[in-house]
């Protein structure tokens, strides 16, 4: 009987437009150019980053407002990661925030909880910078992006990117949902981190005769 020869295990591709828009950019910043001329786009509006409509006009051109700034936004954030943060890896779909059962993708909360465990981040910092975020308005939030995320990735924490592209998309339209999210994923680590141990801790009597 002949055997068949095994079929090799294959990458899974990207399903969501957002992660095929990170894959995409990825691919770019192979160029030392193009990395650079995504570059220049940091912390910039659309109408100001000239150096960009090359690449990413084909991914927003029937885009809104919002989600064509996003795309900008995040484009030029890849490809201005710190050299030593090239070599982390890309969330999957299958990352969660706290292992175990699969779980929502990690957002930009979820980040900021994990720098904080690792001790990237002080509480108050990551605290303050996801309070501040929650109460403005995309053009407050982008630029305060790039030094947040360099520090991040400088501390080895990695960034979901396709779900950063999605949260800023729609930030002005659903700010209190999509913050709100990025407040449970903070808390949900943070917590789990500083939670007590009660495990085998003495449960104290409150029936009705131990109260007389």
């Amino acid at each position: 009987m002949t055997l068949s020869a095994p079929v090799p295990a294959t990458t899974k591709k990207p399903s969501r437009p957002s992660e095929r828009f990170a894959a995409y950019v990825f691919g770019l910043c192979d160029s030392k150019r193009t990395r650079a001329e995504l570059r220049r786009g940091l912390g910039l509006p659309v109408e100001r980053c000239n150096y960009l409509h090359r690449y990413l006009v084909p991914w927003t051109a029937d885009a809104h407002p919002d989600a064509k700034r996003a795309h900008y936004a995040v484009a030029a954030l890849i490809a201005a990661r710190p050299r030593t943060a090239r070599d982390l890896p890309a969330p999957g779909a299958a990352d969660s925030e706290g292992g175990g059962a699969r779980r929502a993708r990690a957002n930009l909360g979820a980040a900021l909880g994990q720098a904080v465990t690792r001790g990237v981040l002080k509480p108050a910092t990551a605290e303050s910078a996801l309070h501040l975020m929650s109460r403005q308005s995309a053009d407050a939030v982008h630029p305060g992006l790039p030094a947040l995320t360099r520090q991040l990735l400088t501390g080895g924490i990695p960034v979901d990117w396709a779900v950063l592209v999605e949260d800023l998309s729609w930030w002005n339209r659903d700010r209190d949902r999509i913050a709100t999210a990025w407040l449970e994923s903070y808390f949900r680590i943070t917590s789990a981190q500083t939670a007590p141990d009660d495990t085998g801790a003495e449960i104290p009597d409150v029936t009705e005769e131990n109260q007389r």
